[in-house]
């Protein structure tokens, strides 16, 4: 079908979670609020990691640093945006704009996810094998999994947002999110869209799907290791599962669900871009001793680090059990 006559999309508009004006009025404190403590706890975990260099030595913090700088990209592509739209009487956004979106969205999910699953492979390491994890977890090793994380987010991202923008939009253009995202946009598009949802599905979803069950995989090999450990191993562990179910689930049912798609979706999409971001810290962060000493120090504006004796004393730290997944406090 020719599209020269038809009159192109050059904004969409977003339907946002309520159109009820008391509702907007409390989602707009409450994201305003999360959004906030979000922003204050990621910077501080990266500001301690970047400020003492004994905690950078740590691969397994090395990772955290990263994932808290993701975490700070993820709430911040798109949530300034839909928390002042909620006092907005129109909530509209250019095309541009919302392809801008779709492209930050599944950079920094993307990297996430494999970033997620390189730091259960770390943990499953120093549990697991703690002979090799020197050799396993090397710098080098370390540099390479977050360079694999962002490539692999880069990649991701550039095949959807590739198929999108070449995608005709002649309208509707009403989006029933807060924000833009693949499954609701390519539905406004002047074909057939079977092809985009077949892409999405074998991009997204599998992506999604393909992680978390590695991410299982680890947890299990984990569990099996410090069963004998006592029931606060058991219970830090529980609690990643729990968070990292909270990002993958609501991935995996939105891109694994190419043909059908549900109000209570948008519900999913606040857990990955606002509610993991905000639990990672305290989740990984806080119940480890080293990065809540280097928290401590960091808000009394302490003097400098505690002293540590070599790279060698923090490999070993790191590979005892009394790390994050032991709770020790």
């Amino acid at each position: 079908m020719a599209w020269g006559n038809q009159t192109m999309v050059t904004e969409f508009v977003l339907l946002g979670l309520s159109e009820t004006w008391e509702v907007k009025v409390l989602l707009f404190v409450f994201f305003l609020l999360l959004y906030t403590a979000t922003l204050f706890s990621n910077i501080l975990i990266l500001s301690a990691i970047i400020s003492n260099h004994h905690l950078s030595d740590s691969p397994m913090l090395f990772l955290l640093g990263h994932l808290a700088l993701l975490d700070l990209c993820i709430s911040s592509f798109a949530t300034p945006r839909y928390i002042f739209d909620f006092l907005a009487q129109r909530q509209a956004i250019s095309f541009q704009g919302c392809m801008a979106q779709i492209f930050f969205l599944h950079l920094f999910v993307g990297s996430e996810m494999l970033l997620l699953t390189a730091m259960a492979y770390d943990r499953c390491v120093a549990i697991c094998h703690p002979l090799r994890y020197a050799s396993l977890m090397s710098r080098r090793h370390c540099i390479g999994l977050v360079l694999a994380s962002w490539v692999g987010g880069l990649l991701h991202t550039s095949v959807q947002i590739g198929f999108t923008i070449n995608a005709p939009f002649c309208g509707p253009n009403r989006v029933d999110n807060f924000f833009c995202d693949i499954p609701l946009v390519i539905k406004l598009a002047c074909i057939d869209i079977y092809p985009l949802e077949v892409m999405m599905v074998t991009n997204s979803g599998i992506l999604s799907l393909v992680c978390f069950i590695a991410l299982l995989l680890s947890y299990a090999l984990i569990l099996s290791t410090i069963h004998s450990q006592g029931s606060k191993a058991a219970s830090t562990c529980t609690s990643h599962l729990i968070v990292v179910t909270m990002y993958f689930g609501p991935c995996i049912l939105i891109y694994l669900r190419p043909d059908a798609r549900f109000t209570v979706d948008k519900v999913f999409s606040v857990f990955y871009i606002s509610i993991t971001p905000f639990m990672n810290p305290t989740v990984y962060a806080l119940k480890n001793k080293e990065m809540k000493a280097a928290i401590r120090r960091l808000l009394a504006r302490g003097s400098g680090p505690v002293s540590v004796h070599g790279r060698p004393a923090v490999r070993q730290s790191e590979v005892a059990t009394s790390g994050s997944w032991v709770g020790t406090s």
